[in-house]
């Protein structure tokens, strides 16, 4: 193979870094554009869906939200099919571009009050846009990040992903906290305040867009496409590969379901279900976020040490023992510090999953369809299981079952772990070193 001073074992240690940062901080950028919706939508909610019921108000900013999901195994093919054909770095750029467009969209949007159903309809509007990208955004990250890593660290290497995703999140509530304590009372805040989140997202995109133009594109990729003597269909190429499709759909189901109900959900059942004010319970999520996030490269790491399945077993076996308990203890009367530990000890064992997913879905699949098979199939279950999260929790809470999420989650959990018990330690079978070696 031609030497190219792209190469992941060519270049040298800061400018890898240089490239990893860059699409790290675009990756950052797009997940907090994208959790901002679900931070604030105790802010905003009757702004765009006046009902007089809190609770309804919230459903119908989670079917938005989640509505926002489903059109991310669109993006996932458009994206990735552009990621394997054109380049990881162009798809990225293009990604970042259609977030702007999004957060832009929100943030100048006028209220119910002023254009009546058109102002739900644009809302609507803008987060299809984001679901485009963000549905981009995952599969053709996780393979550069993948890529651009050794193989002997990857998997800290490719747990930024989630690093600056958990990051992301972690913005929106700093954001949130900010307003809430510093800048703006609680009427403004409702009144206005909660736009403001979504300009400084659409601004940070256009800083990312230019770190992305920077970027190297990967060695992989370059590689491939010198040896390509013809475009294939990629859609056949990747149905070529219906195991590892079924395998990204099985280990992603319990873990983003989880993830997601740990995350941007548990903001609203703190306040909801607990009792918690919406000051104190924005102060605990961001907590147990911070460390979360610390956690991931630290899991990655161990990854590259003792393999990738077992970390996603512990992960399954704990969640399907723990996830009960854990809630209902969240729900009857936690002080805020016991919710944080019990928060916490929730985001520890799904970091089983979350610090290694990217990878272990980029080691399933070989360069030409990496990009679309990583990310179509995971968009695919995260739009079933991860998108629906919130909306599931709160149709059951509303029924007066609410106890019939905890087991919902708990069985998703299961199910995974069956996979995990199934699959091939990925670390040990990784097609991104078997690409290197032909």
């Amino acid at each position: 193979m031609d030497s190219s001073p792209t190469a992941p074992a060519d270049i040298g240690t800061a400018r890898r870094l240089r490239s990893i940062f860059s699409g790290s901080v675009g990756n950052l950028v797009e997940w907090y554009d994208w959790y901002v919706y679900a931070t604030f939508s105790l802010y905003f909610a009757p702004a765009f869906f006046p009902q007089a019921d809190a609770t309804a108000q919230l459903m119908s900013s989670a079917a938005v939200f989640a509505v926002g999901f489903f059109m991310r195994p669109i993006g996932a093919l458009v994206l990735g099919y552009y990621a394997d054909r054109h380049g990881r770095k162009s798809a990225l750029v293009l990604s970042v571009l259609m977030m702007c467009g999004g957060s832009l969209m929100i943030a100048l949007t006028p209220g119910y009050a002023t254009i009546g159903v058109a102002a739900p309809a644009l809302l609507l509007v803008a987060r299809l846009l984001q679901g485009l990208s963000v549905g981009g955004e995952y599969g053709t990250s996780a393979t550069y990040l993948s890529e651009m890593a050794t193989s002997r660290h990857r998997g800290f290497w490719s747990s930024f992903q989630y690093v600056t995703l958990i990051m992301g999140q972690l913005l929106a509530l700093a954001v949130l906290i900010a307003l809430q304590h510093v800048f703006l009372t609680e009427r403004q805040l409702h009144d206005w305040g909660w736009r403001v989140p979504f300009v400084i997202g659409a601004i940070a995109a256009l800083v990312s867009l230019y770190l992305r133009r920077s970027m190297l594109e990967t060695e992989s990729f370059e590689a491939a496409q010198r040896a390509r003597t013809q475009r294939p269909d990629l859609l056949r190429e990747l149905f070529k590969h219906p195991r590892e499709i079924a395998t990204v759909v099985g280990l992603t189901m319990g873990g983003t379901l989880a993830f997601y109900t740990y995350t941007t959900y548990m903001l609203k059942f703190l306040v909801n279900t607990a009792g918690f004010a919406k000051d104190v319970a924005s102060l605990v999520s961001a907590a147990s976020l911070f460390i979360f996030m610390l956690l991931q490269p630290v899991v990655g790491a161990l990854s590259d040490r003792i393999g990738r399945r077992p970390l996603l077993i512990a992960f399954g076996v704990l969640g399907t023992l723990c996830t009960v308990p854990i809630f209902h203890l969240l729900a009857d009367g936690a002080t805020p510090f016991e919710a944080f530990a019990l928060i916490l000890i929730s985001l520890v064992i799904v970091s089983g999953y979350t610090s290694i997913n990217a990878v272990v879905k980029a080691e399933l699949f070989p360069v030409g369809v990496r990009a679309l098979g990583v990310g179509l199939p995971y968009a695919l279950a995260v739009s079933l299981f991860g998108a629906t999260a919130e909306y599931f929790a709160l149709w059951f809470k509303q029924s007066d079952n609410e106890a019939g999420f905890y087991w919902y989650v708990t069985a998703c959990i299961a199910v995974s772990l069956l996979v995990y018990l199934w699959m091939p330690d990925t670390r040990r079978t990784s097609r991104i070193d078997r690409d290197a070696r032909t």
